[in-house]
């Protein structure tokens, strides 16, 4: 009898043992790293797809050197059926237990989208178009569409979306993006108008994005924008046209050629701030944070009239007598004719 107990308590240490053994070779497996095979490798996991499918594949793809224990450890977890759809990017430091962390997190690859200050809504719906990793939902009349999305039906849509950087998972749709553009612009603009300066000649906050737009397409220097700003305000309250080249531009379209002539300023469009008076109709671009807050608070001063210095940083020369800015204008052309003759 005491034989057979000892015998009994041998077979059960034994067996207690293989399965200490047996959980520690587990334990070791989901913590240990995968190595470089798993190095750059981008899972996509389709929505719906079995669990059971994508470790096949992982296998398959010399990424998971233990399949049977990775299922068991993710049913014991309860993370098998936890597992979120969407594109992931694996590394050589992740296990199969991080990675499992990853996959139920939904730590998805963000791909970017950045729309350029001074672009317009065009250069925007043909970026969404191009790009592989948005989804396309927008008709071939995508004007259309896009004023119906932001709910303005009496509006054009130019300037309504914020020019950033935004990040989203592959599959994001062009409406879903354009939605969150929009909302940030009338965020910014919101915020804008709430800190306007007193006495602008503007009556809403559309006709400060319209500014903002112009200010926008005259000068890509942070500290003058403050100051192109003044001018226009000066020039709006005087009732004087704000004869601004980028309007007459993008009232000419698609077919500007980039050669402004003399004849282009004297045609007529709803757009040709020489030949009308006041804001064009609507914006002309997609204004940035800094133009939104240049046209709602303007430096003072008294100058009315810019125009390059024909200098590398993009600077202008600011005027308050159209004498002194003639004068200007000859010292830019004069800059013009030297660059192009040395060149």
């Amino acid at each position: 009898m005491r034989r057979s107990l000892i015998i009994g308590g041998v077979v059960l240490l034994l067996l207690a043992l293989g399965a200490s053994l047996g959980l520690m070779r587990a334990w070791a497996a989901v913590n240990a790293p995968f190595g470089s095979a798993a190095a750059g490798y981008v899972l996509t996991i389709p929505a719906g797809q079995a669990f059971g499918k994508l470790v096949e594949k992982l296998a398959r793809d010399g990424i998971l050197p233990e399949p049977r224990l990775t299922r068991w450890y993710a049913r014991w977890e309860g993370l098998d059926q936890r597992v979120q759809a969407g594109e992931y990017l694996l590394d050589e430091d992740l296990t199969t237990r991080s990675l499992l962390d990853q996959l139920v997190a939904g730590q998805v690859i963000l791909h970017s989208l950045t729309v350029v200050e001074g672009s317009t809504v065009r250069d925007l719906l043909a970026a969404l178009r191009t790009h592989p990793a948005v989804s396309q939902t927008l008709s071939d009349d995508e004007l259309a569409d896009v004023t119906a999305l932001i709910q303005m039906p009496d509006n054009y849509p130019e300037g309504w979306f914020f020019p950033d950087t935004y990040r989203f998972p592959r599959g994001t749709t062009d409406r879903e993006l354009l939605q969150q553009a929009h909302e940030l612009m009338r965020s910014k603009l919101d915020a804008a108008w709430a800190g306007r300066a007193d006495g602008l000649p503007l009556s809403s906050p559309y006709e400060a994005l319209i500014l903002a737009s112009v200010i926008e397409r005259e000068t890509a220097l942070a500290s003058e924008r403050p100051e192109i700003a003044g001018v226009f305000v000066r020039r709006l309250q005087k009732g004087m046209r704000l004869q601004t080249d980028p309007t007459v531009i993008y009232g000419i379209g698609p077919d500007f050629n980039g050669n402004l002539t003399r004849r282009d300023l004297a045609t007529d469009t709803p757009y040709n701030t020489y030949t009308r008076g006041g804001l064009p109709p609507t914006p002309i671009a997609l204004p940035g944070e800094g133009a939104l807050l240049a046209a709602v608070n303007p430096s003072p001063g008294d100058a009315l009239y810019f125009v390059a210095t024909g200098l590398p940083d993009g600077s202008h020369t600011f005027s308050v007598t159209l004498e002194e800015h003639n004068s200007a204008v000859a010292q830019y052309l004069r800059r013009l004719r030297s660059r192009k003759g040395g060149s």
